[in-house]
């Protein structure tokens, strides 16, 4: 793995969750949100795929337009999932927490 293609999958993440979250309102986290959720899931769905694939390294300077698609394709995609992963969790806790009651207090004595 080289430096050029993690900030490629980085830079993708980033995108593809602020994308995510301008198509699904419902899950948007903000911008600040939806950025740091998507640069997670690049940078994991980038590693996930390269693995997969067997181009976990290309050599240095041999960066190949297969493997720029590969790294932004991983990025994007996982970015955008994780932050819409998020999102969700994030707008069911909301929901949850709002239709329980309080517990009553016990009082005794």
């Amino acid at each position: 793995m080289n430096i050029v293609s993690l900030f490629i999958q980085l830079l993708s993440g980033a995108a593809g969750g602020n994308l995510v979250g301008r198509l699904l309102k419902q899950f948007d986290l903000g911008p600040v949100g939806n950025s740091i959720a998507g640069v997670v899931g690049g940078a994991l769905g980038g590693q996930i795929l390269a693995a997969l694939t067997g181009g976990a390294a290309p050599a240095a300077g041999d960066l190949d337009i297969g493997s720029i698609l590969s790294s932004v394709a991983g990025g994007g995609v996982v970015g955008g999932l994780l932050m819409a992963i998020i999102g969700f969790i994030r707008s069911a806790v909301k929901k949850w927490s709002r239709r329980t009651p309080p517990p009553e207090p016990c009082l005794e004595g």
